[in-house]
């Protein structure tokens, strides 16, 4: 058995890396279960301790009921290695999106009836493709021991869930690794032009970058703690340029080839540079790696575009919107107009949205997407009949009805 003690970079690490088994996957990469219509909804237990209240038709009801009425099945949430010295820093009732009170969250979507979905950012606040720094307590140590420290945190917290039952059913290692991860030692350089100029001037030709050896070993220790805690799960990798399928490409190939081995791949789904450019990324992934699922694990806009686009594939698994309560353009309003910034340009030519946008300027401690923390994140939050009735449509005509997560014996 492999358990955080026996694990180690160099060959010790290989060696059980070899022994842990992967989940074989039904009919290759096709999707394990019914389609995912999902939501990451991490926000919710902050906005509910700053007086957040939720309401659909009129009447007050937990958010969660809201959104498994409006034809939801799958919510997915985010940890955090040490957010009280990083994206909690200061702020009250934290720190959040930490080990507790993820698994608190965790306990009431389960009991609600939604898969459950995790991603492990391996920082104390945000990773993303504008930044994947290290844990502060990682950060002197050497590479060899970034890599146990990865493993053991990934089974520290995969089984402090499936100790309270609240286990994932799905578990994305990394938060839009498509540069990397805990920089510099897994930075991955650009090497292909993205269309977006912000993103080419930040990640071509990084000096000190670790590459895909390094990144891949980090990714494997992640997969590893994660087959070791919760063997019934599911793993994802995440990349957030879905629109451009060359660098999907290089990416997936180059992982794959150093023996990186996961179920499936999540893309942010955000922007395109030309109307096409994610169906052709899907399309192509399908072809290319038919062992292997993918979801829009973020996106925002273009709701039923996204989806039927994903849902059309049988190696689909689903999507998940990221924080749909307040967010770009949200599912709720407040004070009748949307609790969000509203939609996003689709081309990037319609101008740049920041969640496609690494490296553009943005304030500390702010994600990449655009989303920025707010003095007053409470007060009333009413669902929106038309994105409610949208998203139940999708659901009936994909002919879902909501997930009990079917654990494999």
């Amino acid at each position: 058995m492999i358990t955080r003690r026996t694990f180690g970079a160099g060959a010790g690490a290989a060696a059980c890396l070899a022994a842990i088994p992967r989940p074989a996957l039904a009919a290759g990469g096709a999707r394990p279960w019914p389609y995912l219509i999902g939501a990451d909804v991490s926000w919710i237990p902050e906005d509910e301790f700053a007086g957040a209240t939720y309401f659909a038709d009129g009447v007050a009801k937990d958010p969660l009921v809201i959104l498994r009425d409006a034809g939801f099945n799958a919510i997915k949430l985010r940890l955090f290695v040490d957010p009280a010295r990083g994206y909690s820093s200061g702020k009250p009732g934290g720190p959040w999106c930490d080990l507790p009170r993820t698994i608190a969250f965790a306990k009431r979507i389960k009991a609600a009836g939604f898969h459950l979905s995790l991603t492990l950012h391996y920082s104390d606040t945000w990773a993303d493709p504008q930044h994947q720094d290290k844990p502060a307590a990682w950060a002197a140590l050497t590479f060899a021991q970034l890599v146990d420290a990865v493993h053991r945190h990934t089974v520290d917290a995969l089984s402090a869930m499936a100790r309270a039952g609240a286990a994932p059913d799905l578990v994305v290692i990394g938060n839009e690794t498509t540069f990397g991860m805990l920089w510099p030692d897994g930075r991955v350089p650009l090497t292909i032009p993205t269309g977006n100029p912000q993103t080419d001037a930040v990640h071509m030709r990084v000096p000190g970058a670790g590459g895909y050896d390094r990144f891949a070993m980090l990714l494997k220790a992640g997969i590893a703690g994660a087959r070791a805690a919760t063997p019934a799960a599911r793993v994802a990798v995440h990349n957030h340029l879905g629109r451009h399928w060359p660098i999907v490409r290089h990416w997936m190939d180059n992982l794959l080839r150093r023996g990186v081995t996961f179920d499936a791949t999540g893309f942010s789904c955000y922007q395109q540079q030309a109307q096409g450019d994610w169906a052709r990324t899907f399309a192509e992934f399908a072809k290319a790696y038919p062992d292997h699922g993918f979801l829009a694990l973020e996106y925002s806009s273009r709701k039923r575009y996204v989806n039927d686009l994903v849902h059309a594939q049988p190696h689909g698994w689903g999507s998940f919107i990221w924080e749909p309560t307040r967010h770009q353009e949200a599912i709720f309003t407040r004070n009748g107009i949307n609790a969000g910034e509203g939609p996003k340009p689709d081309l990037l030519s319609q101008g740049i949205n920041t969640a496609e946008a690494p490296g553009a300027v943005t304030e500390p401690n702010t994600p990449a997407d655009g989303a920025t923390p707010s003095d007053d994140d409470g007060g009333r939050y009413d669902a929106d009949p038309a994105f409610i009735t949208l998203y139940q449509t999708m659901a009936r005509d994909y002919g879902l009805a909501p997930v009990r997560p079917n654990r494999r014996r």
